[in-house]
């Protein structure tokens, strides 16, 4: 088993970004010993998974592909997201949710429940809700001029005294948003409850969703928060890659 979860681990280095990998390069980057990574490149070349090429780099093969394929003619981006959520829930005991935009809001089409997912039960699957308040909604609203053209208006509800309902302080709010890669929202739509969400991506660059976890106010400071950013986004970037790689309907 140890053998088969350290093969997985190297295959998950070859990407579109870097398809071609040395032995050494492919050693350092997956901090296994050379000789265990030779080892086990030599092994998935016997079975068809990986090929040498002439200057001795290696590089998947096309039965990875043809898997791929498959797998990806019956995805759609609700299990697409799913181990993601499942593993950001996990990881954190807080509740994980994704949305999609709508014209009337965003919508949460899934969710997954933490240990603490009574704190967050305002929002369910199916809750449509305002762009400019939670992580969710402002994340998408932040990368999408779209919504910002429709949404951006003088009559913004306050849904809590911590809502910005100011369209020019609202503006600021999401260029920060665009420019980190993230929204990060605290009691703007339910009192003492915060969360962090990072947008998915098209393949033409819009916004096609966003993933975020949500759960009480004082468990998203210090390095904690830190580290629910840095997962949260890392999932999203993930997802976005699998997304623009499915096929076209």
């Amino acid at each position: 088993m140890g053998a088969v979860l350290k093969a997985c681990t190297l295959l998950g280095h070859f990407s579109a970004d870097r398809p071609v990998w040395m032995l050494n390069d492919l050693t350092a980057a997956s901090g296994m010993n050379k000789t265990t990574v030779f080892r086990l490149m030599a092994t998935l070349i016997q079975a068809g998974w990986v090929d040498r090429t002439e200057e001795g780099a290696y590089r998947v093969a096309m039965p990875v592909f043809e898997i791929g394929s498959a797998a990806l003619s019956k995805l759609d981006i609700r299990s697409a997201a799913k181990p993601f959520m499942s593993e950001l829930a996990a990881a954190f005991g807080n509740t994980a949710y994704l949305m999609v935009p709508a014209e009337q809001g965003a919508v949460c089409i899934d969710l997954l429940e933490g240990r603490n997912s009574l704190v967050v039960a305002g929002i369910n699957i199916g809750s449509v809700m305002p762009y400019h308040a939670a992580a969710g909604p402002t994340v998408m609203l932040a990368h999408s001029k779209a919504l910002r053209d429709r949404w951006l208006t003088t009559d913004l509800a306050a849904i809590t005294d911590r809502t910005i309902t100011d369209v020019d302080r609202l503006v600021e709010h999401l260029d920060e948003i665009e420019r980190a890669g993230y929204s990060l929202s605290n009691s703007d739509y339910l009192s003492g409850v915060a969360a962090v969400a990072a947008p998915i991506l098209g393949r033409d660059g819009s916004v096609v969703a966003s993933i975020s976890v949500g759960g009480r106010a004082e468990e998203f400071e210090g390095d904690v928060l830190a580290e629910k950013i840095e997962r949260v986004c890392a999932a999203g970037a993930r997802i976005t890659r699998i997304v623009q790689a499915l096929p076209r309907s």
